[in-house]
């Protein structure tokens, strides 16, 4: 039994030095591994162990400061010694400012913290020292302390201007005091005039939320305020009566310039953005609705007048222009030349009279979206000579050149309304040969197989188009200058309906023009199924 008794104490004790073993270890690891410079020192001031840190800051080595001195490392020996006896009377933690020397001889400001070391049946065995590196902050110290003694200084100087400051600093906390009534007064002026703004105003910020609306846009689509405060496109897609603005917005609130949006029939608006920009910083986008209801209303009025007084006066015209022609040709007789070159303008007349109706009965129609009538497929080579024959001879009565190119390869038949894309041709080449007073006009058409579509090419060496004037050549009624001074004759309407026409068969015009060296006009027309053409 005591043999088993001793066997059992043997594999105790063996456990317990093992646990020992592991303790101390994990106590090294864990020093070694410690962010904080710490040393250990036996009480003859000896340098036991040290951690990584305390190498980082010292600069020695395990092997070159082991068994040295703890004191040498310190450039006041006295205060360290005087720590160092504290720490060995058994006091718990003890902490001093010093100046540490490093291998290389620096000098670093640290905060020492000395703490006793203890056996287990509480016998002094040394003592542990912690480094805190208050370098920085014995800087940042001394510059305070510098910036305070300078401020000072300063501070008694300006003592003696504080009195005279006084007076004009009160003076001029008046007039910010006025000012800011001012700018009070113009913000108030300025929301009252978003409030009664007569278009409806939408501002949404960077995030696409609505910062702000006025009372106009709670009209248009019968919401509160509340319901569009702070909500991001998304959220507004779950407002029904928005939904149809939301669509022609989109997400990312895309450019728009006097976009059309019906919400009803007794109230159509006019959409517009415009990005607000600080310091070339975009800080929201701006939408505005306009009512055009009225207009349109009015628009559709004149329209329809247009069209009624067209008719009315095609008819008579029409009886005039045959009865002129019949009289001319010798049908009611025989007339004197002077009498025939009288009725021969007043016949030209009338058929620029006739001439002028068409044109704005096609403009009603292209307003009354009814334009195209008859679309069939067609041989668009055979079509276009058939357009450009008469004007081919107009043109070398005048004594142009006249180019015609066509595709030598075979092409495809192309859906189309053949009066209105001949009316559309006849437009752009009549007035090529007009303003061209000599020189050429090229025709040319070209199948690109790749963009299924043809490009149309009209290219004159006429008068050209003003640069400032360009942008406004497709719009009704509008002749450039250049363009009346050489005819004055001309609705401005040719180009406004070519435009339409090849609008309407799915095409795009454009032109290149510089004044005084001609112009060259552009459009295409897509090989698309009849059903695709509106």
């Amino acid at each position: 039994m005591e043999k088993e008794g001793k066997k059992e104490q043997e594999i105790l004790l063996q456990t317990i030095k093992e646990d020992l073993k592991d303790l101390e270890r994990y106590i090294q690891e864990f020093s070694t591994f410690l962010p904080l410079p710490v040393c250990m020192v036996n009480p003859l001031g000896l340098i036991i162990n040290i951690n990584k840190a305390f190498q980082d800051l010292t600069g020695y080595r395990e092997l070159e400061i082991i068994r040295n001195k703890a004191e040498d490392l310190f450039l006041d020996k006295k205060k360290f010694q005087n720590l160092e006896k504290k720490a060995l009377k058994g006091k718990a933690k003890i902490a001093e400012e010093m100046t540490l020397l490093t291998k290389e001889e620096k000098e670093i400001s640290v905060k020492v913290v000395a703490s006793a070391r203890k056996d287990e049946e509480g016998n002094l065995i040394g003592y542990f020292l912690a480094f805190f590196d208050i370098t920085e902050f014995k800087e940042f110290q001394e510059t305070l302390e510098s910036r305070v003694k300078e401020r000072t200084k300063e501070a008694e100087k300006r003592a003696g201007e504080l009195g005279k400051s006084r007076k004009a600093l009160m003076n001029i906390l008046e007039d910010v005091e006025r000012a800011w009534t001012e700018v009070e007064k113009e913000k108030d002026k300025t929301l009252a005039i978003i409030e009664n703004f007569p278009e409806g105003l939408l501002f949404f910020d960077q995030e696409n939320r609505i910062s702000s609306l006025n009372p106009r846009i709670r009209d248009f689509f019968k919401v509160t305020h509340q319901q569009l405060i702070k909500k991001n496109v998304k959220d507004l897609k779950k407002v029904s009566s928005l939904i149809p603005l939301i669509k022609i917005l989109g997400e990312e609130l895309k450019k728009l310039y006097r976009k059309e949006l019906e919400l009803k029939e007794d109230l159509v608006l006019e959409v517009s953005t415009i990005e607000v920009v600080r310091n070339e910083k975009k800080i929201g986008t701006l939408v505005t609705l306009r009512d055009i209801t009225r207009e349109k209303l009015i628009e559709k009025m004149k329209t329809e007048f247009v069209s009624i007084t067209a008719h009315q006066l095609r008819t008579p015209l029409s009886a005039i222009k045959w009865t002129l022609r019949m009289i001319l040709d010798g049908d009611l007789g025989k007339i004197p030349e002077a009498q025939k070159e009288f009725l021969g303008k007043t016949y030209q007349s009338n058929e620029r009279m006739i001439r002028l109706i068409n044109d704005l009965l096609n403009v009603t129609r292209i307003e009354e979206g009814r334009f195209l009538y008859n679309i069939q497929k067609q041989d668009i080579i055979k079509l276009l000579k058939e357009v450009i024959s008469p004007l081919k001879e107009m043109a070398q009565r005048k004594g142009l050149k006249f180019e015609v190119e066509f595709p030598k390869e075979k092409v495809p038949e192309v859906n189309v309304d053949s009066e209105k894309i001949s009316l559309a041709i006849q437009n752009i080449v009549d007035n090529a040969i007009h303003y061209t007073k000599s020189g050429k006009v090229k025709v040319s058409l070209k199948f690109l197989k790749e963009k299924s579509h043809f490009l149309f090419l009209v290219q004159d060496t006429g008068i050209g188009i003003p640069k400032n004037q360009q942008e406004r050549i497709f719009t009704r009624f509008f002749r450039a200058a250049s363009a009346i001074r050489a005819e004055t004759e001309g609705t401005g309407l040719g180009l406004f309906i070519a435009k339409n026409i090849i609008k309407a068969h799915g095409g795009k015009i454009w032109f290149e023009s510089e004044e005084g060296k001609g112009s060259s006009f552009y459009f295409t027309i897509p090989v698309r199924e009849k059903e695709s053409i509106s």
